[in-house]
């Protein structure tokens, strides 16, 4: 399966992008997981800029989320809330059709961000219809650096709960 791994971060050393690298290089070669880490790219949604041309960043960013299997979703929690970068980014598929049977999955770096997971379950419940709430991943990794994050979901007890979150994610595509 083709998988995106969407981090909510827009921070160059992001503990949440850096999981996701780390998940695309445990499951390898079982599924392809490419990891957008560009959101802070992403002009500000506008309606007006619908119309037209998407801007190239935009175009690349829709075209990745449609051309995958299923969105597999990290975030950081900021002032109790989506990020952002985060909401930006949905706010430019919510109106397209790439997003509305896309399959979507969470996972999360971090011991703390539920007000933020609550809000985005509600969200990501909106956009698309294949939203699984039930299959959600989280490992405690704020304040460890990359390789760090890494070493950590290299155990062999976090590969396999990697193998297995994806490898559910994948039936749940194939469903």
């Amino acid at each position: 399966m083709k998988f995106t791994a969407l981090s909510g971060s827009a921070r160059s050393l992001s503990t949440n992008t850096a999981m996701l690298r780390a998940v695309a290089a445990i499951t390898q070669p079982d599924h392809a997981i490419s990891v957008f880490d560009k959101i802070g790219d992403l002009p500000v949604f506008s309606p007006d800029l619908e119309g037209g041309p998407l801007p190239e960043a935009v175009r690349d960013f829709v075209t990745q989320v449609g051309g995958c299997d299923g969105l597999i979703l990290s975030s950081p929690e900021y002032v109790r809330a989506i990020p952002g970068g985060l909401k930006n980014a949905i706010d430019w598929l919510v109106s397209r059709d790439e997003i509305i049977d896309k399959p979507i999955v969470l996972m999360h770096a971090s011991h703390r961000g539920d007000d933020m997971l609550a809000q985005i379950r509600l969200v990501l419940s909106t956009v698309s219809t294949r939203f699984c709430e039930d299959l959600f991943l989280r490992f405690e990794l704020m304040n460890k650096s990359q390789s760090e994050i890494e070493s950590h979901l290299s155990l062999p007890a976090h590969s396999r709960a990697i193998a297995g979150f994806v490898g559910e994610f994948a039936a749940f595509c194939r469903r």
